[in-house]
């Protein structure tokens, strides 16, 4: 068999570099091009040897022994490689596109949702890990145990992916898992996210109908039965169907629990009533792939979350603070709850940064309604050139705070401003939760240790 030839176009994606490297190791020519490749991005491809020698775009290096070109969301529908690649006639996939044409004689499992897609993703891998079944992937963050977050081989059965429902690319305006047509199926919950494509909440979950009715015949679905959205997408799924709650837990200071069916006890290292809904899941799937629950318990027991998702960054003398990836009101809210049960008595400081096209809409931000009332301590973190790199309005911090319903809530524009507002404020027996999708602009673990540490 000859080998097969791919160029990708905005190769320093998260998504896209991931998949490069998996493809290159599985003996594939890699070529790529992208206008910015920033950090982890850059050294994990040249790690790998496949790092464009020169930033921009470059047609002239496509010709036609090309076997598939990959297009980035990230890369304009003029790209002049794109351009090029059309003239020449060469197949041009999207991201998804290339993961089915990889993946269509496998097992597909899709996880999707507006929250908690990555975490389950990451529980099923692990418990496949451990259990000693072999299994491709794609994972939206770093997982202990994994040194990549694509996988692709010609041995494993099964192909475990996480189903975004973002855009594909610039020539195909549909979501990414409407391409994967799995065989199995999770919707984690539904709550409104990317305001700047599905303008309205209906035609975000046409978006998920539309997703369901792309399960395989024969397959079929797992959803979080309390979450009314999902549950009314379920009861209308041509397939077999199977609901999932929060797994009954017990917590105890930093130690959570399982109470098993048979009467049992099982510790486990994440927290918090969503993730004991993650939990349940992921044994739906692991079921379905034929691991026993009893399996499933003992493997899960040493899993210790995904990179970003309530990773705690470190605690010292009765202080703890974690870094979190949410940012849409669902998100902030369920990681939020899961603290204030998990540390009832400790002083709970929780800070997020406005940072999506959806949080720094002012049409969208009286969603985050309450999202942060269970905290002591509520700071929001609010760019202004943030705002203008998404070219939207600016708001004031009145209506900020209106829009989370939160008088004493604080707003802050910079990383100096609030590493001040901390450092005024409690300094022991805190729990401290930085959630973004960003940095704000900076902040440092470094910087958390000499307030907090």
């Amino acid at each position: 068999m000859l080998m097969k030839k791919v160029h990708f176009i905005a190769i320093g994606g998260s998504a896209m570099h991931n998949l490069a490297i998996a493809l290159h190791r599985k003996g594939y020519e890699v070529t790529g091009s992208d206008d910015e490749i920033f950090e982890p991005s850059r050294s994990r491809l040249k790690n790998e040897g496949i790092l464009p020698e020169k930033q921009g775009w470059h047609p002239e290096q496509l010709d036609s022994t090309y076997d598939a070109v990959i297009l980035g969301m990230h890369a304009r529908i003029d790209n002049p490689e794109l351009v090029k690649a059309q003239e020449l006639g060469l197949k041009v996939y999207s991201y998804p596109e290339y993961l089915y044409e990889q993946t269509k004689d496998k097992t597909r499992i899709v996880i999707g949702g507006s929250h908690g897609k990555t975490t389950i993703t990451s529980m099923i891998l692990h418990v496949l890990k451990q259990v000693g079944i072999e299994t491709d992937f794609m994972v939206g963050a770093q997982l202990e145990g994994f040194d990549v977050m694509v996988r692709l081989s010609e041995t494993a059965k099964y192909m475990v992916m996480e189903g975004d429902e973002y855009l594909t690319s610039p020539i195909d305006l549909v979501p990414k898992f409407h391409h994967y047509h799995p065989n199995i199926a999770v919707i984690s919950g539904i709550g409104w996210d990317h305001v700047n494509v599905f303008r309205t909440f209906e035609s975000y979950l046409e978006q998920f109908r539309i997703f369901v009715k792309t399960i395989e015949p024969g397959g079929c679905l797992i959803y979080d039965e309390t979450d009314r959205e999902a549950e009314k997408i379920a009861q209308n799924a041509n397939c077999q169907t199977f609901g999932y709650g929060v797994h009954p837990f017990k917590s105890e200071g930093v130690e959570t629990t399982l109470l098993l069916p048979d009467g049992g006890k099982s510790e486990v290292g994440v927290f918090g009533s969503h993730n004991m809904k993650n939990i349940n899941a992921a044994r739906l799937v692991c079921r379905q792939l034929g691991v026993a629950d009893t399996d499933f318990y003992q493997a899960i027991r040493t899993f210790k979350g995904a990179s970003r998702r309530l990773e705690l960054l470190f605690n010292h003398e009765g202080n703890f603070v974690f870094r979190d990836f949410a940012h849409a009101p669902s998100k902030v809210n369920a990681s939020v709850k899961a603290l204030r049960e998990q540390f009832p008595e400790k002083h709970l400081i929780a800070v997020f940064e406005l940072h999506t096209y959806s949080s720094l809409s002012e049409s969208f931000i009286d969603h985050y309604q309450n999202a942060l009332h269970l905290a002591d301590e509520a700071i929001v973190f609010y760019d202004p050139h943030a705002v203008a790199i998404k070219k939207l309005n600016l708001m004031t911090d009145e209506r900020i705070v209106a829009g989370f319903g939160q008088p004493e809530l604080k707003v802050v524009h910079s990383c100096d401003e609030l590493i001040r507002l901390l450092e005024s404020g409690k300094r022991t027996e805190i729990v401290g939760a930085f959630m973004s999708s960003g940095d704000f602009n900076g902040l440092t673990t470094d910087d958390l240790k000499k307030l907090y540490a």
